[in-house]
C-alpha cells in the first residue's frame, strides 16, 4: 500500500476526515467535558498523546502481530498508554484529572484511536503513522477547544476559566472576563447545549465544504469555457 503524502495526512486529520466532525467518533467525552476551554484542552491533549504513542507502537509491531489477535493487541497497547497518561495527570494535574473523571480511562474505548491503529498505523511505516496520530489528535482537540470556548463564553461570559489547573498557578491571570457582569446562559453548560454547539459546528463545516466545492467546480469549468470561446 502506498503511503499518503504528509500534507494529505495532516489535511485529513485536521479537516477532511476529522474525528469529531466527519467520523463522528469520540462524541461521548467530546460532549461531556467541553464545558470550558481548559477541560476540553486537557482531554484533547491526553487523547492526542494516546493517538501519537499508540499509532507509533502499532506501526512498529505491525509485522510481528498475527492478524487474528491484532485487535486485542491494539486495545492492550492503547490501554497501557492511557493508564500511563492517567497516572501522570493524577500526579501533576490532580484537580483537572478529578474534573475529567471517568473520561480519561474511557479514552481506551474511543473508536477514533482504535480506528486509526487498524486503518492506518498497522499498514504504514512509523513516520506517517505518528504524523497521522498527531494530526488526528490535533483535529479532535481543535473541535473540543472550539466547542468548549463557545460553551464557556455563552455559559459564563469568560474564557480560560481554571487555566491554572492545566498550566500552573501563574495561569490564573489568563482568565478573560469577556462579558463583565454576565449572569450566564445555563443551557450552554448542560448536555443539550453541547449537542446544539456540535450541530452548529457540523453545519459550519458542511457550509464551508460546499462553498469550496463550488469554487473548485467553477475553477475547473473556467478553462473549458475559455477554450470554447476561443474556438
Amino acid at each position: 500500500m502506498s503511503t499518503p503524502r504528509s500534507r494529505d495526512i495532516v489535511a485529513d486529520g485536521l479537516w477532511h476526515n476529522n474525528a469529531g466532525l466527519v467520523q463522528l467518533l469520540g462524541l461521548c467525552p467530546l460532549l461531556a467535558v467541553s464545558a470550558t476551554v481548559v477541560n476540553a484542552l486537557g482531554l484533547g491533549l491526553a487523547t492526542t498523546l494516546t493517538l501519537l504513542a499508540s499509532n507509533t507502537t502499532v506501526s512498529l509491531i505491525r509485522r510481528l502481530v498475527r492478524p487474528e489477535i491484532r485487535i486485542p493487541v491494539y486495545v492492550l497497547v492503547i490501554a497501557s498508554f492511557v493508564t500511563v497518561i492517567g497516572l501522570v495527570m493524577n500526579a501533576y494535574f490532580h484537580q483537572l484529572y478529578l474534573i475529567l473523571g471517568i473520561f480519561i480511562p474511557l479514552i481506551v474505548t474511543n473508536c477514533a484511536i482504535l480506528g486509526r491503529a487498524e486503518a492506518f498505523a498497522s499498514r504504514h511505516p512509523v513516520g506517517p503513522a505518528a504524523l497521522d496520530g498527531l494530526a488526528t489528535g490535533a483535529g479532535f482537540t481543535g473541535v473540543l477547544v472550539v466547542l468548549g470556548a463557545g460553551r464557556e463564553l455563552l455559559g459564563q461570559g469568560s474564557l480560560l476559566h481554571n487555566a491554572h489547573l492545566l498550566l500552573g498557578d501563574w495561569a490564573k491571570a489568563l482568565r478573560v472576563e469577556v462579558i463583565p457582569g454576565y449572569d450566564g446562559f445555563l443551557l450552554a453548560l448542560l448536555p443539550p447545549g453541547a449537542f446544539i454547539g456540535l450541530g452548529l459546528l457540523l453545519a459550519a463545516k458542511n457550509t464551508i465544504d460546499a462553498r469550496l466545492a463550488r469554487r473548485r467546480e467553477a475553477a475547473a469549468a473556467a478553462p473549458a469555457t475559455n477554450a470554447g470561446a476561443r474556438a
